[in-house]
């Protein structure tokens, strides 16, 4: 995001785009699990930073109840609007900044490109908070900005070492790890020297 755009302008652009990769890996990896041991009831996903909801709408088309929490009113809207009718009476929407929200007992949690607009010590407290509230078994997925990401030179965004994310992690496996660097563009067209952390990983 930079001045010249607006959150309606990024959730226009990004609301039709499919799902980051990362959150369809996790819901591979619970769907072989389930085929062994189908679980009593429906999974629940939490969606920190939802934004359009390209990964809510995807958990939601794969059969899970769906808490999707933004701070902005837009982004929840858009989600809702581009939610098919027959998904809406499992998602679950919260306007609220993710750095303090409580997150309740779940089975996944999902941050794609959101943590890095939290202060260092909502991130870290935030990450604590994570490994809390999974269930054994439960996963992170997460998209995260890596230390050599253009942002990090911003005093306004946390964008930690790959080292420091897997510390945070020390209580999960890691089953999908891969960072990416390179010159790219953001979604609406600005360029951006991406470094991204994509991880999947299983509390223990």
């Amino acid at each position: 995001m930079t001045s010249e755009h607006s959150w309606p302008d990024y959730y226009g652009v990004t609301v039709d785009r499919p799902p980051w990769h990362t959150v369809t890996e996790a819901i591979a990896l619970f769907a072989a699990e389930d085929s062994a041991a189908r679980p009593a009831e429906p999974r629940l996903a939490v969606d920190l930073g939802c934004g359009a909801g390209r990964d809510a709408r995807e958990l939601l088309r794969s059969g899970w109840l769906v808490l999707a929490i933004d701070t902005e009113h837009d982004a929840i809207d858009a989600l809702r609007a581009a939610t098919p009718s027959e998904d809406l009476p499992r998602l679950d929407t919260l306007v609220a900044d993710i750095g303090s929200f409580i997150l309740p007992p779940c089975d996944l949690i999902n941050a794609s490109v959101s943590f890095q607009f939290l202060d260092a010590a909502a991130y870290a407290r935030t990450l604590e908070q994570i490994a809390a509230a999974l269930k054994p078994g439960g996963r992170f997925c997460g998209l995260l900005y890596g230390d050599r990401d253009e942002a990090a030179s911003d005093p306004a965004y946390t964008c930690p070492s790959p080292d420091a994310i897997r510390g945070w992690l020390a209580d999960f496996e890691i089953e999908s790890w891969n960072e990416r660097e390179e010159d790219g563009t953001m979604a609406l067209g600005d360029p951006h020297h991406i470094h991204l952390v994509e991880v999947v990983a299983r509390r223990r």
